[in-house]
């Protein structure tokens, strides 16, 4: 995601066009849409096609409301998914905040290895986490692994799910112990189970993307759109066809492909969520809540504990 001051400089922010891969796909666009009408305009001027060529250009003002109004549809779509995702990994921050307060409070203060257990846990399920909504999670990037509990976590195919069965089972262990009190245990079961309806909330975003016939219709429209609009302006204004074109297409190929991005907030897109960065925050918070923050005892494990990407 990119890191900038909103409302602040408004030139400035404009410096950030050359970080974002979707401004340059836009651009590219652009560029070709321009080229295919200063193409048209040659061979109109060359060959004098004025008359031949005289279109109304009412007929596009009509299609192209119609388009602002399917891509605003489009747009609001793409920007209620990344909204969502914000939200639920705002609600997994709370949660871990929450569950870590909570097994605070209630472990024996003595206890540092149980401390050191939830904290690790909890911190590894929101990296194992974002990854599991990218390509999948990456067990060499989960902190304070032995190898024999690393070799366990990658015969797993959902690793998320397995360390909430974990944490859970840890729980079930102090109840059972006598560590955790009656009312502790009723109270830290929903935070281990919100972590779960958190992962589910987002997976649903991740595996129902927009419509395959409604995403592609509307691209067919641009398309269809910017290679016809030059027939409608030539006769009127000639070369100033090709600038005018240009910033038509830039609006309405920006709009869907600012869309297309975003729709998936999950991913390492500039426009993406800063899920890694979130991650990175939940895993500080709760080794100092519970206790434990500085566990790391050599320097191989002092990167694991210290990268998150």
């Amino acid at each position: 995601m990119i890191n900038y001051q909103p409302n602040k400089n408004w030139l400035r922010d404009l410096s950030h066009i050359y970080e974002n891969t979707t401004m340059r796909k836009i651009l590219l666009a652009v560029a070709g849409i321009g080229l295919a009408t200063a193409l048209l305009c040659v061979i109109v001027d060359y060959f004098d096609l004025h008359g031949a060529l005289r279109m109304g250009s009412g007929v596009y003002s009509l299609l192209g409301i119609a388009l602002s109004i399917v891509l605003a549809f489009r747009t609001n779509t793409a920007y209620d998914r990344w909204w969502e995702g914000r939200k639920q990994w705002g609600s997994l921050v709370n949660n871990c905040r929450n569950l870590a307060i909570m097994l605070h409070a209630a472990l024996p203060e003595e206890d540092k290895e149980t401390r050191k257990f939830f904290a690790k846990h909890i911190s590894n399920f929101c990296i194992a986490f974002k990854e599991h909504l990218r390509d999948g999670a990456q067990v060499q990037e989960l902190i304070l692994m032995k190898p024999e509990e690393r070799a366990l976590y990658a015969t797993k195919n959902h690793i998320p799910n397995y360390i909430t069965f974990v944490l859970y089972n840890r729980v079930e262990q102090a109840y059972r112990n006598g560590e955790i009190k009656d009312m502790d245990f009723l109270n830290i079961k929903p935070q281990i189970t919100a972590l779960l309806d958190i992962l589910g909330a987002c997976e649903r975003i991740k595996k129902t993307p927009i419509p395959f016939s409604y995403a592609i219709y509307i691209k067919m429209f641009i398309i269809f759109y910017g290679l016809f609009l030059p027939l409608g302006l030539v006769e009127d204004f000639g070369y100033w066809t090709i600038p005018m074109t240009m910033i038509v297409f830039f609006a309405f190929v920006g709009l869907e492909l600012m869309a297309e991005e975003i729709e998936e907030p999950f991913g390492n897109d500039n426009n993406d969520l800063p899920t890694a960065n979130i991650a990175h925050t939940i895993k500080n918070n709760v080794f100092e809540i519970l206790e434990a923050r500085n566990p790391v005892v050599d320097s191989k494990t002092a990167t694991d504990y210290n990268d998150i990407h």
